[in-house]
């Protein structure tokens, strides 16, 4: 039996805004339900999954462009899929190799200010300020 919810029930049951949901149906990632004349638009269980969907594949750091390109492959092609997956996995390990030298220089920039022990100027806004 199929469960059919409220928008504010479903944005409350999967953790997003309403104004979430609006704006992915705005953009075309899941359908608009018929208004009907009672009032409010019924969301079921297909809309609900996609949602979850979602919300899950942005955790994973895909971006609404991805999670609809996934959502059109869905499970028949799972050849299309890993390769989204891959450019983002590399995508991701790039990214952790920036902040991973940012982070090394933060380091070195701290330790050279403590050194700093006659303090002429401060070697962090020295680094910074070069061109």
């Amino acid at each position: 039996m199929s469960k059919k919810s409220t928008i504010s029930t479903i944005a409350k049951e999967i953790g997003i805004g309403v104004e979430t949901i609006r704006y992915y149906e705005r953009i075309g990632l899941i359908s608009q339900p018929e208004k009907p004349n009672s009032g409010y638009r019924i969301y079921d269980d297909e809309i609900s999954e996609k949602l979850y969907f979602i919300k899950h594949a942005k955790k994973l750091g895909f971006s609404l462009n991805e999670i609809a390109d996934i959502m059109v492959l869905g499970s028949k092609d799972c050849k299309e899929t890993k390769k989204i997956a891959s450019r983002k996995l590399q995508n991701i390990k790039s990214k952790i190799n920036d902040l991973e030298s940012i982070s090394k220089t933060l380091e070195d920039l701290i330790k050279s200010c403590e050194s700093n022990s006659e303090y002429k100027g401060c070697p962090i806004i020295s680094a910074i300020s070069r061109k």
